[in-house]
């Protein structure tokens, strides 16, 4: 295996795109693996448009060091990780802090529009800015005439010319709240191979994969069998943000992974727990509220005991009304409403602790999580005290020793006791409406 880190100046200098034609390039001779920095859910869509790739978060604030080169170790081939906003960016959920905490030398993506010699002083910046694993540079937009000038940047500088993008190639990079996903952009799969093409002739694959492909020690976590629930987990067009490593995880310990369609099924599938997950259910909001035998089914399941989680885009769908273009009815399990801020609130990555005890820790145990979303509701919970980095903090959440419900994305690789107590509790579900259904074949 050999791996490597794809990170940036900035957000919005390129890397995503870089990324996509690297791996697009590399899928056709070897295997290849992808990860994302960070908790963003949609840069991971692009990776496995690109032929298929696999693609898995590392997310330094959320998962300890040992999980994410135990993620790593995993895997075979050549490992592409993309970082996230700026190199240093981030602290523990920063691509530098991954690349050092997994020895995995760093390549940065430097957006040359507009500039010539100043490209050394942001190569030197970078550099020199503190202690790193960064091997080289790729120059995205470099007009060809300029080509010559960031190889001897690079020659002045001691550090490797990987190659570069031209100016016009389509863009993958996404925009607020990555509101643009895969399947929104026309001819996307027609977009990703003039990149991938450009990335074979321009960036020095070989180069890459020549990159030391040490792997840190590390510890692995213990992840037990508990019980074989069945879990439906909300997938569609308004339901995309999964950890398909959290998914894989759940498998793993037992659990039957059942996904259906919120937006086009007509009732929930039997199973012994629910996952509602985050996306953009405020951009399908008349096709979910005029799908009235689904959210009987959901209203009606959860009331009957069913357990679940409810992250953001999923925590919106319960409550009885969201303000989305139009006030649209929803599942009537949160009594509230949901609207746009027009802003982001309160964003970024937290700590959540417990006032009192639920479906997936005791009362003054923490969970990390992130939360990101333009919308709000009239009843966000209590269930959680959530504190930022920074000291702000909040209330969230609704919860019991059945449910989570709230704004907050979760990952279950961040602490596996919470996949557990979720499991255990699916599993005592099934058990007592297995008898009913016995009882009610007895009689």
């Amino acid at each position: 295996m050999n791996k490597f880190i794809i990170a940036g100046t900035h957000s919005g200098c390129g890397k995503t795109t870089v990324v996509c034609g690297i791996l697009h390039a590399l899928a056709k001779q070897r295997d290849v693996t992808a990860f994302k920095c960070g908790p963003d859910y949609i840069d991971p869509m692009f990776h496995r448009l690109v032929q298929g790739v696999r693609c898995h978060n590392l997310d330094g604030f959320m998962l300890s060091p040992d999980m994410i080169n135990c993620m790593i170790s995993r895997e075979k081939g050549t490992v592409v990780i993309e970082g996230v906003m700026g190199f240093y960016d981030g602290n523990d959920g920063s691509a530098h802090h991954i690349s050092m905490i997994t020895e995995t030398p760093a390549v940065i993506v430097i957006d040359c529009n507009g500039m010539s010699d100043s490209i050394g002083a942001v190569m030197n910046g970078f550099l020199h800015y503190r202690p790193n694993r960064i091997a080289g540079f790729i120059f995205n937009r470099l007009p060809p005439k300029l080509i010559p000038l960031a190889q001897r940047l690079c020659r002045e500088n001691d550090t490797t010319y990987f190659g570069c993008l031209p100016p016009g190639l389509p863009s993958v990079e996404s925009r607020r709240l990555g509101l643009v996903t895969p399947d929104s952009i026309n001819d996307i799969r027609d977009k990703l191979q003039v990149i991938g093409e450009a990335a074979s002739e321009n960036i020095l694959l070989d180069k890459l994969l020549a990159l030391d492909s040490v792997l840190s020690a590390f510890t692995p976590p213990e992840i037990k069998k508990i019980g074989s629930p069945v879990i439906s987990v909300s997938r569609d067009e308004a339901f995309c943000f999964i950890y398909e490593e959290c998914m894989e995880l759940l498998e793993k310990m037992g659990c039957t992974i059942r996904y259906f369609s919120p937006l086009r099924d007509s009732r929930l599938p039997e199973c012994d727990g629910l996952i509602l997950t985050g996306g953009y259910p405020e951009l399908y909001a008349k096709q979910l509220s005029e799908n009235h035998s689904m959210l009987d089914s959901i209203r009606s399941r959860i009331s009957d005991g069913l357990p679940y989680i409810a992250e953001c885009g999923g925590f919106m769908y319960l409550h009885d009304e969201m303000d989305a273009d139009g006030l649209f009815k929803m599942a009537g399990v949160i009594h509230g409403r949901v609207r746009s801020a027009d802003r982001l609130v309160r964003f970024g990555y937290i700590t959540m602790t417990a006032q009192t005890d639920n479906l997936l820790c005791k009362n003054g145990e923490s969970i990390k999580a992130h939360e990101f979303h333009y919308y709000d509701s009239t009843d966000n919970g209590n269930g959680f005290h959530a504190v930022k980095p920074d000291g702000r903090e909040w209330d969230c959440c609704h919860v019991s020793d059945r449910h989570y419900a709230g704004f907050p994305h979760l990952n279950f690789l961040s602490d596996i006791t919470t996949a557990e107590r979720f499991i255990i509790k699916c599993m005592e579900y099934g058990v007592s409406h297995g008898q009913d259904k016995a009882d009610h074949r007895n009689g």
